[in-house]
């Protein structure tokens, strides 16, 4: 998986580099379709904001995070992405089974009245 590292009044150094490599390794074995990943690292009003964005399965799947330091807001923008991805393979996995049609009625008076009472 290839990681898009940029920084918007921040320096993006190797150990940030290294840290968002690391955080995202687990990702990465969990969904292998995922080519890109997208990582804007930015220091507003003294917080750290974290965005990430790509592509799987046909749609967009985007995480952010806020904190006092960067490299827990790092990990916290990995562990939503990691959820959000989880969310969106079982929404495709759901898609794949379809429910049974009822070939009975199930309404309780329904059954009654098919039932010979005479």
């Amino acid at each position: 998986m290839k990681i898009n590292l940029s920084g918007h009044h921040v320096e993006v150094t190797d150990s940030i580099r290294e840290h968002v490599q690391e955080k995202f390794s687990k990702i990465a074995t969990h969904f292998p379709t995922i080519i890109a990943l997208d990582v804007i690292v930015s220091k507003e009003h003294g917080k750290h904001h974290v965005e990430l964005s790509t592509s799987y399965e046909g749609a967009k799947v985007a995480a952010s995070a806020t904190e006092e330091v960067m490299y827990p807001a790092i990990a916290s923008a990995a562990k939503k992405l990691d959820s959000a991805l989880k969310h969106r393979k079982g929404q495709l996995k759901a898609n794949l089974h379809s429910k049974p049609a009822a070939s009975a009625p199930d309404i309780a008076h329904e059954k009654v009245q098919e039932l010979n009472l005479a």
